[in-house]
């Protein structure tokens, strides 16, 4: 796979000065701070003093091997990272979770032992925790960033954990890394802002230095973190993992889900405004599904390759930022997740679950994934402060379903009462205490060569070609949403150097992007590109990485929202409603005032929301029904006016009858395909399947 390097891949750059007052190191006492040396930098070393010469990569037995237990580098580094917070998570704090099942439609059985992918038709409990990743457990719902996809299987050999995000590859290569972007992302210390928030200078700056992010950099820029909904997000396992048959083969897996509702996202400045109007927006949305009886489900999915075809790949399937194209190793879909009863307690369940990647089950196993390695010690280490015990495994929602044996005793929260006198194994004193089984978890065989080290193999040096490959594999539509994010989060980064730092690793993306996004920060001349550590390769686009080319042409799952007021048609209302609802549609009345409305044949419809509190940005579509009274009424209320004016900008389908058509001249709103006669309700519910794509250049100047 290619020669190791020795020397760290980050770009390197001479930072701007960070204070006018030169002050002297100086050996320092516990709350002290090493400072630079007349503008030098102090020294990066351990908590004990230890000069570190890369902190950048972890120890391996090789460049493609296990990340090494001894690397008391990573250890200090992670666990110190694990503990900076109590109690709450360090990162994927605001969290939704729902239990539910999986069931096996098509057996692994030529793969695996796993008796979760080989029993057809076993339907295995299980409890999905679906989050964001930088905010606090207070923060929004919808802020722009990667959705955590987490899977705990209760399987009748233990518990698997199928630890993922909603983007198949990740910022860095190594976990060695893994503090660092965290703070870089997390709010600037030294001001507590922004949360939840990727638009500002110590991420950019953090990116900018780190050319191996530059391929997630267009997953996050691009609407895959705006979700419409948690139900309509992809799952992905990201790492590759291995597979053990009975004879002890073993066959590299990369795990998928995939929505039955299709993907959809939000438009960026519908996001704002969600977050305002309501920001639960997605766990309400999750609630309010569950309990009419709308279940989300998602297809479960794998690809399957061997080393051999590893081989053949034109970049390292080890690599954390490279994803492997469907159109290279197509999925095969093998089961399927539904999410059917909401917790009893939030805390209980939701705050207290603890998933670990270390939590495997006999027939899987890990590859040398290095970012992997080190999650199989991060995740163990966070719970143990988290939870406050290395008991956790006991809290009811992580205790595993079938039964579970072994000699660990006592220990804060211990509350299992263990009998007899033996508490070791091997042991002669008792006939029934647990014992290992030769059916028990076997690692895959595999045998590892070479030099150990603090190197990373020249096979994960290419950092701009899936970044480029997946750039170029989406809609135009997508390709501006896309430099449009660019400008939005650079625009909010003070330092110009990292502007033109960004633009100079787009250039190694695309030239074209790279100058959309020069001219949105009014750069005046194109900065150089960095030097690249391997060469761009020109690989064939993957439309299946394409949100817009791959949305599913329903309504099922989405919401209609119908603005009334006193002497509204309460036959058209009823139309729209039905015509939606069978549609699969959940619709909501909206009016001026919660309570009755009377309409024109003098009847009382109650109304589902207030039209101040239900803005259009809560509905995938809108219907106006409105008299000539119920137009003057609303004329002077700016609510109303953002309700269709929004649902315009924001590409919705829109159906008006007369004083509906009022009320979009008041708003200045224009008429093109997507605004619909109220009694043409084929034509509306078609347009309201889709975002009206061609309305976007009209309504908002992008990238």
């Amino acid at each position: 796979m290619g020669k190791a390097k020795s020397t760290s891949q980050s770009s390197k750059r001479k930072p701007e000065a960070q204070s006018s007052t030169n002050t002297h190191s100086q050996l320092t006492t516990a709350g002290e701070l090493h400072q630079t040396v007349d503008g030098e930098h102090a020294t990066l070393t351990t908590n004990q003093g230890v000069p570190i010469s890369d902190n950048q990569n972890s120890l391996r037995a090789n460049p493609h091997g296990p990340t090494l237990l001894e690397d008391f580098i990573l250890r200090d580094k992670i666990t110190h990272f694990d503990h900076e917070r109590i109690p709450e998570r360090i990162v994927h704090a605001r969290g939704t979770g729902v239990h539910g099942f999986f069931e096996l439609t098509s057996s692994l059985k030529d793969y695996t032992t796993a008796r979760i992918l080989t029993e057809v038709g076993e339907r295995t409990p299980l409890f999905t925790r679906l989050s964001t990743v930088t905010g606090g457990s207070g923060s929004i719902d919808t802020p722009r960033d990667v959705r955590g996809f987490a899977v705990k299987f209760y399987t009748k050999e233990g518990n698997w954990d199928l630890v993922g995000n909603n983007i198949p590859v990740f910022f860095i290569q190594d976990a060695i890394k893994f503090p660092d972007l965290i703070h870089a992302v997390k709010m600037e210390p030294d001001r507590g802002f922004p949360q939840a928030a990727t638009a500002h200078d110590t991420f950019w700056d953090y990116i900018s230095l780190t050319p191996e992010s530059m391929h997630m950099v267009m997953w996050i820029m691009s609407d895959r973190t705006i979700p419409r909904s948690l139900r309509m997000i992809e799952g992905f396992g990201v790492h590759s993992y291995r597979l053990i048959n009975e004879s002890g083969k073993s066959t590299f897996v990369k795990f998928h889900w995939r929505p039955k509702l299709g993907l959809q996202s939000t438009i960026w400045d519908e996001t704002v405004k969600i977050s305002g109007a309501d920001p639960d927006y997605h766990r309400r949305d999750m609630f309010e599904a569950i309990e009419s009886g709308n279940f989300p489900e998602w297809e479960f999915a794998v690809q399957l390759f061997t080393q051999e075809e590893a081989d053949q790949f034109p970049f390292d399937h080890l690599d954390p930022t490279k994803l492997i194209p469907e159109e290279l190793v197509p999925l095969k879909v093998i089961g399927r997740m539904v999410l059917d009863r909401w917790p009893n307690n939030f805390f209980a369940e939701t705050e207290q679950v603890a998933y670990c990647p270390s939590h495997i089950v006999p027939g899987i196993d890990f590859s040398n994934d290095p970012l992997l390695q080190g999650r199989l010690l991060s995740y163990h280490d966070t719970q143990l402060l988290r939870l406050g015990t290395p008991n956790f495994h006991q809290i009811p929602i992580n205790a595993p379903k079938c039964p579970f044996n072994n000699h660990q005793r006592d220990g804060q929260m211990q509350m299992e009462q263990p009998v007899g006198r033996v508490a070791y194994e091997p042991n002669s004193l008792s006939e029934t205490s647990p014992r290992e089984t030769p059916a028990g978890f076997h690692s895959a065989v595999v045998t590892e060569t070479g030099d150990k080290g603090r190197i990373r193999a020249e096979s994960f040096a290419d950092h701009y070609s899936q970044a480029r490959q997946f750039y170029l594999s989406q809609t135009a539509y997508e390709q501006a949403h896309i430099a449009s994010a660019l400008v939005f989060e650079l625009s909010k980064v003070e330092h110009v150097h990292i502007h033109k730092a960004m633009v100079g690793h787009l250039r190694h993306i695309e030239e074209d992007l790279a100058k959309r996004v020069a001219a949105g920060l009014a750069l005046e001349q194109m900065p150089d590109k960095p030097e690249a550590a391997a060469p761009v390769q020109q690989l064939d686009p993957s439309p299946a990485v394409q949100i817009i080319g791959k949305m599913k042409d329903t309504l099922k799952g989405r919401a209609v929202g119908i603005l009334i007021a006193d002497g509204s048609d309460g036959m058209i209302i009823k139309k729209i409603k039905d015509a939606a609802t069978k549609a699969g549609a959940t619709v909501k009345i909206i009016a001026p005032k919660i309570g009755g409305i009377r309409l024109a044949d003098s009847s009382i419809l109650k109304s589902d929301g207030q039209l101040a509190g239900s803005p259009s940005v809560l509905f995938d579509a809108v219907a106006v029904i409105l008299s000539s009274e119920g137009v003057k009424a609303l004329s002077k209320e700016s609510a109303a006016i953002d309700f269709v004016r929004d649902a315009f900008g924001h590409l919705k389908a829109i159906a008006v009858d007369k004083g509906g058509q009022e009320l979009l001249k008041l708003a200045k709103v224009g008429k093109d395909a997507g605004v619909v006669e109220a009694d043409d309700i084929d034509t509306f519910i078609a347009a309201a399947k889709i975002r009206q794509w061609d309305r976007e250049k009209f309504v908002r100047t992008l990238a």
